[in-house]
């Protein structure tokens, strides 16, 4: 008599994969570490911006109304004083110190360095047209860099210049600050970016953004 062994059937009872389960999870997890971290970085780059022009801003407002801190009272831009004169007009060091002093004071010069602070600044707090604010910005803090130009040890008249470094300083710092907030699209946190990317003008001109 021949046995015949029955063919085991499914019992219909299904255990969980954990192993897909995990999979999941991780994946979960990988995605909502990125966007966590692409979180932090972009309200770290709105939190530079909106500091960096303030201090843009408040180098307009101290200079045009003389708030007691670098300009003191009564000697503001709409008291009669200049905002280039007393800098310019101190330089004492490399290759631009004679056109810096024939640039000190002249309206043209005091018109368009607090224009440029002016818009720099309400610029980077919107968060709108970065990328003109970082070419404007990275040109002025260049002509500051020659006027105090680092690399002198020694000042015109012999005296110690007192420069701590060589090459980098607060203005460079300051550019590339600027050129990286543009590049990091830093106005659509906090700020205005999207709105302004969608106006018809900068749609057209894209360096506008």
């Amino acid at each position: 008599m021949a046995v015949h062994e029955h063919p085991h059937r499914n019992s219909g009872l299904h255990l969980p994969n954990f192993r897909r389960n995990r999979t999941a999870s991780g994946s979960d997890s990988a995605v909502s570490a990125r966007t966590g971290t692409q979180t932090a970085r972009a309200f770290a780059f709105a939190s530079l911006r909106l500091l960096t022009g303030f201090v843009f801003l408040w180098a307009f407002l101290d200079k045009t109304f003389g708030l007691g801190y670098a300009t003191q009272s009564g000697k503001g831009w709409i008291d009669g004083g200049s905002p280039t004169k007393g800098f310019l007009g101190g330089v004492a060091a490399g290759p631009m110190e004679s056109t810096f002093h024939s640039w000190a004071g002249d309206t043209w010069a005091d018109w368009l360095f607090m224009l440029g602070l002016l818009g720099i600044g309400v610029a980077l707090i919107a968060g709108v047209a970065l990328r003109f604010a970082a070419v404007a910005g990275t040109v002025m803090m260049a002509l500051m860099w020659v006027a105090e130009w680092p690399p002198a040890q020694h000042l015109s008249d012999g005296s110690p210049s007192m420069s701590t470094n060589p090459f980098a300083d607060y203005h460079l710092i300051y550019a590339v600050v600027l050129i990286a907030l543009a590049a990091a699209s830093a106005g659509e946190t906090l700020g205005l970016g999207r709105v302004w990317a969608k106006l018809p003008l900068v749609r057209r001109g894209r360096w506008l953004r």
